[in-house]
């Protein structure tokens, strides 16, 4: 059975850490400092509006304005403490959040009212952890974490629900890992990190499937553990989290990569930032609507990054 009494520990930031949001224009390749804070830790932006990106951090939603640099909670009365797993549905108005009692809610942003998505199943208990949004809103891309034989943390896959809750539909199998499920612009594909391609625990790469699960092609091929492709609105560029070889999980506080795909081009990958960070840094798609630029955490120690 699936253990939700275990005490939630939010991440903190360590003695003489900041948490610095930072933006990277695929324009210039120049990468800018918007917001820096040595008093909370905050994780994977959403940027939903030109100067509006949406973290969390303690639990909770925060609004940044980013040409000020006010950073404010977002009320959200009624919802669970909240990770790091939030997506903004096709009306920004409208945001899936994953929360510590491990299910999936539908949430309105300006009246805080929540439905709950995803379901207790006696017959299978499953950590319900959100990744993808499909473009017409109706359809929903998580990662399933299934108990195994030491414990809660078993198997992980991805699945597909509707966006209004109902029967899921399960993509990948087996025990290789897989995660950070996005859907492709036209909905047809899902791009995803999975270890399905290698022995070595660890090894994840990025694949894509179309969104039955059919057709699965690895687009990465190298020694680094790659994770979490997200699309920039019009296609033109995917960015991605690149880790050290040998790294397992996506744990924090690495000397990790951004890496940019342009035009589909796999095979002419370019790192866009080098910084100390993992955890938070792009969980969920911070591509800005309006230009090619994203957004992205770092978790400078002592000032450097």
């Amino acid at each position: 059975m699936i253990d939700d009494t275990q005490q939630i520990v939010h991440r903190a930031l360590r003695a003489g850490q900041s948490c610095v949001i930072n933006v990277f224009d695929a324009r210039t390749g120049s990468v800018a400092e918007v917001f820096r804070t040595d008093a909370l830790l905050l994780e994977a932006p959403n940027w939903i509006e030109p100067d509006t990106m949406i973290l969390n951090g303690n639990g909770v939603l925060w609004r940044l304005t980013i040409s000020s640099g006010d950073l404010r909670e977002i009320a959200l009365p009624g919802l669970p403490d909240l990770n790091n797993d939030h997506v903004p549905g096709p009306s920004t108005d409208v945001m899936y959040v994953s929360g510590f009692d491990w299910h999936i809610h539908r949430v309105k942003m300006r009246t805080g009212e929540s439905v709950q998505v995803t379901r207790d199943d006696p017959a299978r208990p499953m950590y319900h952890f959100l990744h993808g949004v499909n473009p017409m809103g109706t359809e929903l891309a998580f990662v399933g974490v299934e108990p195994g034989p030491d414990g809660p943390w078993g198997t992980a896959n991805i699945f597909t629900i509707p966006a209004g809750g109902g029967p899921l539909h399960q993509l990948t199998s087996g025990d290789r890992p897989a995660d950070g499920p996005e859907y492709s612009l036209d909905g047809t594909w899902i791009y995803f990190n999975t270890e399905a391609f290698d022995d070595v625990p660890g090894h994840a790469q990025i694949a894509r499937m179309r969104r039955d699960g059919s057709d699965l092609e690895q687009l990465t091929f190298d020694d680094r553990v790659n994770w979490f492709p997200h699309f920039a609105p019009g296609g033109r560029y995917i960015c991605y989290l690149s880790y050290p070889p040998g790294t397992t999980g996506h744990p924090e506080n690495l000397f990790v990569e951004l890496r940019l795909v342009t035009d589909g081009d796999w095979t002419d990958i370019r790192t866009v930032a080098r910084l100390f960070g993992g955890q938070g840094t792009i969980n969920v798609n911070s591509w800005a609507p309006h230009t090619p630029s994203f957004g992205f955490v770092s978790y400078p120690l002592d000032g450097a990054d």
